[in-house]
């Protein structure tokens, strides 16, 4: 590869898209001109913020005692308020409650009121109430000059909802009031409010506060009467200090939001100048010209990928600069996050900048070549503007997760693409450098693994002349569907394949919301039956008769080389002990939470319970052939219509993976999809893979049946296993590497078997060797 050709077609990318006056305005204009009109809007906007008073209806306030008291005139006693809301809350008194109101259908005509928009809340105080509270305190007096001890708090109010539940955190606890004696218990003040409503809500929460200021008032002036000092409920207080600095709590600030906003605008930046340069030029029809130059399809890509990465950095860093200076000059307009000393807000560190910039290096590497790469595929501009959705959608999750506070930077995390990138940020900008560098290597190995893979893909994608040129097409259901049936091949096509997949994984994503926990073997065994049969196998099956010629090739339900069949169940064997050390380490990089652990050990309960031979017959046999009918047969089937063999193992794999629910079952389960899809393939035989499947299977059912008093000292099994103290089932070193290396040279039989290509792969086998010769060159 010559650079020279690169650095040419660079400065031409460059060049023109300095001439495009809607990329200048992307980058360059629009991140000045969008955040000082947002903080303009937000300045206006400010104005005419303010709280409402909330208005409050107040029954029975009669029954209320003197002292201390809770109402002044027509308000809360000045005492209970705070300055915030002492001019907040607007009551409407009556003494008694309205002799047209029965208190037994006092909720309905309070939520008819709230409803109606007359109150915000309703407060209702029962007759006898001051009296009940008078004996309760003298009861109180009389225990404590006994020498007993007595209830110093006071009753709670009880706060219901408009639809009449109680809420948990204010329903009075005095079950034991006066020895159990019912009629001496305080009847309890109630509070309607409608939790759907915001107003609503938020008049329940100022005179929450205001009940339980006068509650606490109550029980002071018990204490004092019963010579007993205010310390007795309060023996303590916490002093909570701080003791961060400000810059490390400014920091703190930024490393939540600075990454973010990288990020998502490096992500934007990248795709409309990778569309202009792809999609806008097979438009201009500029693009035959550039492939017919000298410069070959590797020194194009890298010519357009560093076009876009300078305008995905530039666009990156330029709304990051915008934004804090905005952001800043508001703080110091408004003054009041600094002046009240709740957030110290301030300019980010500048430390924080040199590590985004780092950083900013190989995200927007990875966002350039997955966007090259998408935008190769479109046909039009327009096209390619659609796709940036569904590469945004799988990006913000990676993105939002570093951003929930339980996410913290660990060697699990770490390995995950942007998220850990993220969260290494968080830690860098916030100072915590030792903490960071035990992960760099992780996070900086899978981000330039994830660049090399996306790049690989945009330059496969500027050598297919199927997707460069493809041409707008008519589109029709009609139409389609008449093409489905008419031009049906023996195998089904790859967009078929990929149809497949994903109609799967939305059955059993929506089958599992449906589908209740199994409690005996029996409700397991129809559970089981349903999901595969019907909800894996029959899509398939059903799939295969309608879309293809030949459901025998298929499905590849052939028998050519029988030997395959005993060394793929060898295989299955020695495979077992590196697949159960494979689980245990994902077991530690992402472990179970508890909820999943007790749901498992249900499930396994159950299984337990049952004979062996029905759960082999049910979980090793059923699924074997049922998810090997799906994915190792139509879905992989399809996939090799892509031409690269191991692309369509992987993505294959990924879809039986995905459909197992739990996490650490699932990249377990990717990783054994692959060495099945790969027999598979070499053997030429779907029955090859059922067979590594029910082994497999059937392995781990069993290992699962050991218990520790099987495994003693004088159990045979010993010299190959043990289980540990929580009765995991563990291979003994020796073993794992024997079985490794008989893996090993079982695999390369595998590889040595010549099998029977699609043309398509032979195809691509030719035009990879011709793009090589051509690089080596």
């Amino acid at each position: 590869m010559k650079w020279s050709n690169v650095k040419l077609i660079f400065l031409r990318e460059v060049r023109d898209q300095l001439r495009d006056r809607r990329t200048l305005f992307t980058i360059a204009v629009l991140p000045l001109l969008l955040y000082p009109v947002l903080g303009i809007v937000f300045l206006q906007v400010a104005q005419f913020l303010k709280e409402h008073p909330s208005r409050v209806r107040v029954i029975g306030t009669a029954s209320l005692p003197e002292s201390p008291p809770l109402i002044e005139g027509d308000r809360f006693a000045a005492s209970l308020l705070t300055r915030e809301t002492a001019d907040l809350l607007e009551l409407s008194i009556e003494p008694v409650l309205p002799p047209d109101i029965d208190p037994e259908n006092l909720r309905e005509e309070a939520q008819r009121q709230i409803r109606a928009g007359e109150y915000d809340a309703v407060v209702y105080f029962p007759p006898e109430f001051a009296e009940k509270l008078e004996a309760s305190r003298k009861r109180m007096q009389r225990r404590e000059g006994n020498g007993e001890s007595g209830d110093t708090t006071g009753e709670k109010p009880e706060r219901e909802t408009a639809s009449g539940e109680a809420d948990s955190n204010d329903v009075a606890s005095n079950k034991g009031a006066a020895a159990g004696n019912k009629s001496d218990r305080i009847p309890q003040p109630r509070v309607f409010v409608d939790m759907a409503r915001d107003t609503s809500r938020i008049a329940g929460d100022r005179v929450d506060a205001v009940l339980r200021s006068w509650r606490d008032e109550i029980v002071r002036e018990n204490l004092r009467e019963s010579r007993l000092p205010v310390t007795a409920t309060q023996p303590f207080q916490l002093d909570s200090t701080d003791v961060a600095e400000e810059v490390r709590l400014r920091a703190a600030i930024w490393s939540k939001i600075l990454p973010f906003v990288v990020l998502i605008w490096a992500l934007t930046g990248a795709f409309y100048p990778a569309v202009d340069l792809c999609a806008g030029e097979k438009e201009r029809g500029t693009l035959e010209t550039l492939l017919s130059s000298p410069a070959r399809r590797t020194e194009i890509v890298w010519g357009k990928l560093l076009t876009v990465m300078t305008f995905s950095m530039a666009t990156s860093l330029l709304n990051m600069a915008s934004m804090g200076a905005t952001g800043l000059l508001i703080a110091r307009q408004l003054g009041q996050l600094s002046e009240s000393g709740i957030v110290p807000f301030g300019p980010p560190p500048m430390a924080a900048m040199f590590w985004l910039v780092l950083a900013l290096v190989p995200i927007a590497a990875l966002f350039s070549a997955l966007s090259l790469a998408v935008a190769a595929f479109a046909r039009s501009s327009k096209e390619g503007q659609y796709y940036l959705m569904p590469l945004l959608l799988i990006t913000l999750p990676l993105i939002m997760l570093p951003m929930l506070p339980a996410t913290r930077l660990e060697l699990g995390t770490s390995l995950i693409p942007v998220t850990g990138v993220m969260l290494l940020l968080r830690d860098l900008i916030e100072g915590q450098y030792l903490e960071a560098l035990r992960f760099v290597v992780p996070v900086v190995g899978v981000t330039l693994l994830c660049c090399l893979l996306a790049i690989r893909w945009a330059v496969h994608q500027f050598n297919d002349e199927s997707v460069l040129f493809r041409e707008s097409e008519r589109w029709g259901l009609g139409l389609w569907l008449r093409h489905l049936v008419r031009d049906r091949g023996d195998t089904p096509t790859a967009h078929e394949a990929i149809l497949c997949g994903f109609l799967l994984l939305l059955i059993r994503f929506f089958a599992g919301f449906v589908a209740k926990s199994p409690e005996t073997w029996s409700s397991f065994v129809v559970l089981n039956l349903i999901g595969q049969v019907a909800l894996i196998a029959t899509p398939a099956l059903l799939m295969t008769i309608m879309l293809t010629r030949s459901p025998k090739k298929t499905l590849m339900l052939s028998a050519r080389r029988p030997l395959a069949f005993p060394a793929a169940l060898v295989l299955a064997v020695a495979l077992h002990p590196l697949v159960m050390l494979l689980g245990s380490g994902i077991e530690i990089l992402y472990p179970k939470s508890e909820a999943t652990r007790q749901s498992l050990d249900s499930l396994m309960a159950i299984v337990q319970q049952a004979p062996l031979w029905q759960v082999l017959l049910l979980m090793a046999v059923l699924p074997a052939i049922c998810e090997e009918l799906a994915f190792r047969g139509f879905i992989l089937s399809g996939l090799r219509h892509t031409g690269r063999k191991w692309a369509a193992i992987v993505v294959s794999a990924v879809f039986f993976g995905v459909t197992h629910v739990i996490l650490q079952q699932a990249l377990v389960t990717c990783v054994v999809g692959v060495v099945i899809g790969y027999i598979v393939i070499q053997s030429g035989s779907l029955l090859t893979g059922m067979v590594f499947h029910m082994t497999h299977n059937a392995l781990f059912l069993t290992a699962a049946r050991l218990v520790p008093e099987q495994m003693s000292d004088q159990s045979p099994l010993r010299w190959l296993a043990y289980t540990t103290g929580q009765g995991e089932f563990v291979y003994h070193w020796p073993l794992v590497v024997v079985c490794g290396a008989v893996a090993a040279g079982l695999l390369w039989w595998f590889h040595r078997i010549p099998y029977q290509p699609y043309a398509e792969e032979t195809l691509q086998a030719a035009l990879d060797h011709q793009a090589a010769r051509a690089t080596t060159r």
